[in-house]
C-alpha cells in the first residue's frame, strides 16, 4: 500500500473518530488503541482495515457478502470481529458496533 493510501486511510480513521467523539450521547472514548463505549472496546484501527465488533450473525453476513473479512487473534478466530477494509463503510459499520457493544444485552446490565 502507497503512502498516500495508509494516508487516506488515517485520515478516515481521524475523521471517523472525531466525529463520534463530538456527539455526547454517544459515551465514545479513545483508549488502549481503539473506540470504547462504557468502557467496552468496540472498534480499532489494524493496519488499513476497520476492525469492528458485531453481533455473530451480522459479521457472518457481511464476510458472505465479502464486505468483511475475519479477523484472527493469535490462531483464533473471533466470530465477532471483523475487518473492514472499504473505509467508504468504517462510518457506518462503527456505529453498528456501538449500538451492539453499547447496548446490554436484555437481563444484561439493564
Amino acid at each position: 500500500m502507497t503512502d498516500q493510501a495508509d494516508d487516506l486511510r488515517r485520515s478516515a480513521y481521524d475523521a471517523l473518530t472525531r466525529t463520534l467523539l463530538r456527539d455526547e450521547h454517544l459515551d465514545v472514548e479513545v483508549a488502549r488503541g481503539g473506540l470504547h463505549v462504557r468502557g467496552r472496546l468496540f472498534a480499532f484501527l489494524d493496519g488499513a482495515e476497520l476492525v469492528v465488533r458485531l453481533p455473530e450473525a451480522r459479521a457472518a453476513e457481511l464476510q458472505e457478502r465479502e464486505v468483511a473479512t475475519t479477523f484472527d487473534v493469535v490462531e483464533h478466530t473471533n466470530r465477532n470481529w471483523v475487518r473492514v477494509s472499504d473505509w467508504h463503510l468504517w462510518p457506518e459499520m462503527a456505529r453498528e458496533a456501538h449500538q451492539y457493544v453499547g447496548h446490554p444485552p436484555l437481563g444484561g446490565e439493564s
